[in-house]
């Protein structure tokens, strides 16, 4: 996404013929939102003058937030392609402000920027590459979503196996008009499960490109008669969709998890940032799985991690050490689904790995089991409430209001699938 000052924003708004612009942000769970403003409100919305009630956003109500002033992000402009070409519709991503124009301490984009920002304090700086899985259904005949496909296809497969072929493409051509790289795309394992990679970005840009890839593929599918969902697990018969993150860590400007002649290529610190993350990763599984979908995912027998230990080679495993040509090492956390909030999920996977940095934390050996991941989002709402460092990096008034809103979703719980999950995460995720 190209760097702009405030003038050319307007220059354009006026060139292209933009009408319409939305304010969009995502609340403290990560879930995008947005009012619209039309041409001639721009500078109001530049100055960060517009407000939205947040007496009615999810968390801001129990967090005394009565008003909540969105800034735009200037460097996030886009036009929205699918929309009109007359009578353009544009948006911005926005950083949510008091009424004393202060960041929202609780807002998950300025919790990302204060991690990052202590990082690069300390000389570090990460690559990130989401790995986005999700499937593509059928709609009945009033074009509300199911989970019901007529495809056969499994994985690499093509048309006219690979039924999504058109609508995946489309969603390519799209998201490249809107500025991405898109590095690659295919059919997934499951019937009507799709994955699209895209180019490595850093920090806030990555989890800015998470939630409008979301947003831009559920609106390509609907012009195709389908529906998107990254729900983790919309059918107990077939693999959940993963948000795999390819995580690269740089200090100084040099790869800093490769050591050639250490152990498995592997330096000190990368041994560190594994202890970290093993370390964090059961209050971190509350963030990276958040609903109660997420937990019927992490189940043997579906390629999903069931267990807490890190390889070299085990699909299984929640982390995972792949090397690349010329010391291109990095590491893969498998463990994230869909319905992770970007925001915080990259924030806990840098602190914590630099915390195990910090702390000269040794991991277990490769392939060493140190127990079972949290089976159900009530025992990871458990493990985020007794880890301290996690709660720090958040904040406390977050994780409490975090903790709240899961907490009333656990109670919904049943064992199976039911009407009220299908209903509630098909439309959501």
């Amino acid at each position: 996404m190209a760097k702009y000052e405030t003038w050319e924003i307007l220059q354009m708004i006026e060139e292209e013929d933009v009408k319409f612009i939305r304010l969009q942000f995502v609340d403290i769970f990560g879930t995008i939102r947005n009012i619209a403003v039309t041409a001639g409100q721009m500078e109001k919305a530049l100055a960060g003058k517009c407000m939205v009630d947040g007496y009615s956003i999810a968390g801001m109500k129990e967090l005394g937030y009565d008003r909540v002033y969105l800034k735009p992000d200037i460097d996030t402009f886009t036009i929205l392609p699918w929309r009109p070409q007359q009578g353009k519709v544009a948006r911005f991503l926005c950083d949510l402000m008091d009424q004393e124009g202060n960041d929202i301490a609780e807002s998950p984009r300025y919790i990302l920027r204060r991690v990052l920002k202590k990082a690069k304090q300390q000389g570090y700086s990460f690559d990130l590459d989401p790995e986005c899985e999700f499937f593509l259904f059928e709609t009945d005949e009033e074009g509300n979503p199911t989970t019901r496909t007529r495809e056969k296809a499994g994985y690499l497969d093509v048309a006219p196996l690979d039924q999504g072929e058109n609508a995946r493409r489309d969603m390519i051509l799209t998201l490249e008009e809107m500025g991405f790289e898109i590095e690659s795309s295919h059919h997934e394992d499951a019937p009507a499960q799709h994955e699209v990679d895209f180019k490595q970005a850093q920090g806030v840009k990555v989890a800015d490109q998470i939630v409008t890839f979301r947003s831009t593929v559920r609106a390509i599918a609907q012009r195709h008669g389908l529906h998107a969902t990254f729900m983790p697990k919309p059918r107990t018969d077939l693999p959940g969709s993963a948000l795999s993150l390819n995580i690269s860590g740089f200090r100084d400007g040099k790869n800093m998890f490769a050591d050639p002649q250490a152990e498995n290529g592997l330096s000190q610190e990368a041994y560190s940032f594994i202890a970290g993350l093993l370390s964090h990763m059961n209050g971190m599984a509350a963030i990276a799985n958040p609903i109660v979908n997420s937990y019927k995912r992490l189940k043997p027998g579906f390629h999903a991690p069931t267990e807490l230990f890190w390889s070299l080679n085990d699909y299984r495993a929640p982390i995972r050490v792949v090397k690349g040509k010329e010391g291109d090492t990095h590491i893969e956390w498998t463990l994230p689904d869909g319905a992770a909030n970007p925001y915080l999920l990259i924030a806990m996977v840098v602190a914590s790995g630099l915390n195990g940095i910090q702390e000269k934390m040794i991991p277990l050996k490769a392939d060493e089991k140190a127990g079972a991941l949290p089976g159900t989002l009530k025992e990871s709402l458990t493990a985020l409430e007794k880890d301290e460092f996690l709660r720090n990096v958040c904040g406390e008034n977050y994780v409490r209001t975090y903790l709240n809103e899961k907490t009333k979703e656990w109670e919904l719980y049943t064992q199976e699938v039911t009407d009220w999950e299908l209903k509630e995460y098909l439309h959501r995720f």
